[in-house]
């Protein structure tokens, strides 16, 4: 399985806001520190936003703040959300397989999908940003206990 960039930013968002204690990062400030183009950061943060995970708030002395769903979110069901119900492989394209009718692989990948989805179940956003993690984000993100040195992500989402 793969996540999608969208829903592997969103989780690297929420994971960023997970550690913020004092400041509240505006998505400008996030999209630099993870080294990801403002435009796709701000595109998660509306999402995120619109499932009531992420508060954003305008003016001085506003941000972006995680919310108690936010935090409490599993990360399975946030995953399933983000990715949608497609199934791995595309049998009714714009050239439908001949094999659809009878095939025993795509009610295997269904259930591999699952498996994957069901796997990620039991964690939280919280749990995700639990030690060594947590300590760790703060660091590379510059969170407050660890603004002078942010070299940023050095992620996947580098377009």
């Amino acid at each position: 399985m793969r996540l999608t960039r969208f829903t592997d930013l969103a989780l690297r968002v929420l994971m960023r806001l997970a550690v913020e204690d004092t400041e509240l990062p505006t998505t400008r400030e996030v999209a630099a520190t993870m080294e990801v183009p403002y435009t796709h950061t701000a595109k998660v943060v509306a999402r995120l936003q619109h499932l009531g995970l992420v508060e954003a708030r305008r003016g001085r002395g506003g941000g972006l703040a995680l919310t108690a769903a936010g935090r409490a979110a599993r990360v399975g069901a946030l995953v399933r959300e983000l990715e949608g119900a497609g199934d791995v492989v595309d049998c009714d394209g714009a050239t439908p397989c001949p094999l659809r009718g009878a095939c025993v692989l795509r009610g295997a990948l269904r259930r591999a999908q699952e498996a994957f989805f069901a796997a990620l179940d039991p964690l939280t956003v919280n749990e995700l940003v639990a030690a060594p993690t947590g300590p760790l984000l703060l660091g590379i993100s510059g969170g407050s206990a660890g603004r002078a040195e942010s070299p940023g992500f050095q992620g996947r989402m580098a377009d």
